[in-house]
């Protein structure tokens, strides 16, 4: 199952087993490079990307494993993700990059201004995953439980109940992102999309960045929505608060502003579409 994008999509060759897609649109000084979460693609980025592309040139890309990315036996990690990212800004002589990732991809995100420090100027968090820690017991905990077996097993219900979890209140506009998923089962590379899931849980586990915050050096802008039901994790940190992790990860990097969008989910780019496209043309025209 290939599913249908609303813009054009566009193949880079990493290497002889990875191709990535991705959407390049618009014109502008700036590029905006979109990086999305963990078990998302391309069209988490639509209401973004219809917006911004008048002003910026936008370029989104599925990560491998994902989406229309060759599905494979990837390590799927931070590090990993972030040489991807370098290959493709190489490739296509992007300039004037600001990277924008969410949830994960906003994790991948920090990890390639730290291992690129001089090729970006701004940066662009939305509800970031690495803020928030966790002790040795509860990491091992998540890694047990995110396995490859458990995405390929989740029925239908499970699969709009995890994606009502991204919500404060759940669009009818992203029933088609849930029947993508759905019909991803029927897939023959389901199970190596499964593995990148697994794979991502265990790659922000073990590649943390809490504790590099500080080395970011970029202009960067953290928004995290008011009522974000899943950083942090109820179960494992129940003392914390959206709030409490945004602040403490903020806090530590130099140049940083912070945002909070009221009654917004952990889903931000289609939980409030206008609102985080007027911070983010606020953040860079100023």
């Amino acid at each position: 199952m290939i599913a249908t994008y609303k813009y054009p999509v566009h193949y880079l060759t990493i290497n002889s087993e990875t191709e990535v897609a991705y959407i390049d649109e618009g014109q502008g000084d700036q590029t905006l490079l979109f990086i999305h979460g963990l078990a998302t693609y391309i069209p988490s980025w639509y209401p973004m990307v219809d917006h911004l592309q008048s002003k910026y040139r936008c370029v989104a890309i599925d990560l491998p494993g994902y989406g229309r990315s060759s599905k494979g036996d990837y390590p799927a990690n931070m590090s990993y993700y972030a040489h991807v990212l370098g290959q493709l800004i190489d490739s296509l002589s992007l300039k004037n990059v600001v990277l924008v990732g969410h949830s994960m991809g906003a994790q991948v995100a920090v990890s390639t201004v730290l291992n690129l420090p001089n090729q970006f100027e701004k940066l662009i968090l939305l509800a970031p995953a690495g803020f928030e820690t966790f002790i040795d017991e509860h990491a091992s905990l998540l890694k047990a439980t995110a396995v490859t077996e458990t995405f390929l097993k989740a029925t239908e219900a499970q699969i709009r109940a995890s994606w009502a979890m991204n919500f404060y209140q759940m669009p009818e506009s992203v029933e088609f992102m849930i029947q993508d998923r759905i019909n991803m089962k029927e897939a023959s590379d389901f199970e190596a999309y499964c593995q990148s899931v697994a794979r991502g849980v265990h790659g922000m586990l073990d590649q943390p960045i809490a504790d590099r915050l500080g080395e970011i050096r970029q202009k960067t802008l953290v928004v995290y929505g008011e009522e974000d039901a899943l950083i942090p994790n109820r179960y494992l940190n129940p003392g914390l608060t959206t709030k409490s992790v945004a602040e403490s990860g903020t806090s530590q990097i130099p140049d940083a502003v912070l945002k909070f969008i009221p009654a917004c989910g952990h889903f931000i780019s289609f939980d409030k579409p206008a609102e985080i496209n007027e911070i983010v043309d606020s953040f860079l025209t100023n």
